[in-house]
């Protein structure tokens, strides 16, 4: 993939590698060739949203919900990496964060329905997890490994919540630089309040307040993350980053997250700061 980071480079192949070895047990018998950026649409769409109609099962994904139709559907896949990682995917094609009809109008807030999903974390663990330990990540083109849209929800990395207290006062209701040192990179942050995303759309935000935003969606990112004010308020911190190849930054909004939920192990990290 040429322009990448090494480092990038690694990443999409460790994902490219864990999707196909789904889909390879999964399809096994198909006859098609498959394109292997594909294999999350093809697991989603040939196996587990047949699955649900044909059989009310939902496997191999953990649910499927098309109560409103496919065009507004979603599934919810484990993934194969981690206890507590979870993918949910649109049950509609939708290639990733470049496509235009994620700004269409009545489209769905993905971002909305992957937070009320992470209920699958806490499932995954045996415990409910504080909504500050839960973060949703949607990487960009270059640093992704497929081809249809798949927002990781996880666990955050454990430095981020000293981080996010640290520099609470300077996260507002408009996009502001927020330097994270543990990636390397400057990330645009916003707050959000709210106890859910409701019609607070990140990719509307995106594009509606950042100038120019729209021009190249595929090098961007954006991360979600559950965020308890000081005060006790409840929202969300939203993060933005884009490709920078100068400074080797691939826009890879998944590094904000930690796949071996460290969190869960260190509770005091993860709850809300009291008053």
């Amino acid at each position: 993939m040429a322009g990448v980071p090494a480092v990038t480079t690694f990443r999409v192949s460790a994902a490219f590698a864990a999707v196909c070895a789904m889909a390879v047990c999964l399809l096994a018998s198909a006859p098609q060739k498959i394109n292997p950026r594909d294999a999350l649409w093809i697991i989603v769409h040939d196996s587990c949203v047949q699955n649900q109609i044909h059989d009310h099962d939902p496997k191999p994904c953990v649910v499927v919900d098309i109560h409103d139709g496919l065009q507004q559907g979603f599934a919810v896949l484990k993934d194969i990496r981690g206890d507590t990682q979870f993918l949910l995917i649109p049950t509609a094609r939708v290639t990733g964060i470049e496509s235009p009809a994620l700004l269409a109008p009545g489209a769905p807030n993905y971002f909305a329905d992957a937070w009320e999903a992470r209920t699958y974390i806490d499932d995954a663990l045996h415990r409910k997890l504080p909504r500050d330990a839960i973060g949703l990540a949607l990487n960009s083109v270059p640093s992704r490994s497929q081809d249809q849209l798949h927002i990781h929800m996880d666990c955050v990395q454990p430095d981020l919540h000293k981080l996010l207290r640290d520099h609470e006062a300077g996260i507002g209701k408009q996009w502001a630089p927020l330097d994270i040192p543990f990636t390397g990179h400057r990330y645009l942050a916003m707050w959000v309040p709210g106890e859910h995303l409701g019609a607070n759309n990140p990719f509307r935000l995106l594009v509606d307040d950042i100038p120019g935003a729209e021009k190249n969606m595929a090098d961007r990112t954006l991360v979600v993350v559950g965020y308890t004010q000081k005060n006790g308020t409840a929202g969300f911190v939203i993060f933005e980053d884009q490709v920078d190849q100068a400074s080797h930054d691939s826009a890879h909004g998944e590094d904000l997250l930690d796949h071996s939920c460290r969190v869960a192990a260190a509770p005091a990290a993860a709850a809300p700061p009291k008053n």
